[in-house]
């Protein structure tokens, strides 16, 4: 952090605020204390006919790699909302129902929480996110090719019985 959000000062430092036990950003000039919480990440596994739609990516990170449609969650959208625009932002696909699969936290900057989505149709385009789309079935999904731990985590744990529950996993550092 190079300058304050609240103040426009650039005296930044790095200290433990009083009945703090973490460093934090704290601005010199204005005495404003910043966090640096996980950012949510929301996705779903899209399904139709026992097939799971997977995007390929075309943005970075990961460009090129196959990925369950997923983002960062806005301010002013709660997670079903959230799930529902990355897929059709990155698929174009519409969902029919929407069930809580799993929560994964992949680091400690990002939650990702996925909801399993039965699709209306077959129908998706791809988009300025994702080059290609594919319906995979369980045998020919890529798996060397996917572009995020979280993905593996919530495909494995989907198809090797976590079909209708919520399962969540923290990735120790």
């Amino acid at each position: 952090m190079n300058y304050c959000s609240n103040c426009g000062g650039n005296n930044i430092k790095k200290e433990i605020p009083n009945d703090d036990h973490r460093l934090r950003n704290i601005c010199k000039d204005c005495d404003s204390v910043f966090y640096d919480n996980p950012r949510i990440v929301v996705g779903t596994i899209p399904i139709f006919e026992n097939k799971i739609l997977l995007a390929k990516r075309g943005i970075e990170p990961r460009k090129g790699k196959w990925n369950l449609p997923a983002g960062f969650l806005e301010v002013d959208e709660t997670l079903k909302e959230g799930a529902i625009r990355e897929t059709m932002e990155e698929t174009g696909a519409e969902i029919k129902k929407l069930t809580k699969h799993s929560i994964y936290q992949a680091t400690s900057n990002h939650l990702y929480i996925f909801y399993l989505a039965q699709l209306k149709n077959k129908r998706f385009n791809t988009t300025p996110e994702s080059t290609e789309i594919f319906f995979f079935e369980e045998d020919n999904i890529p798996w060397n090719d996917l572009a995020f731990t979280a993905n593996t985590f919530a495909l494995k744990s989907y198809l090797h019985g976590n079909k209708n529950q919520i399962e969540i996993y923290f990735k120790s550092e």
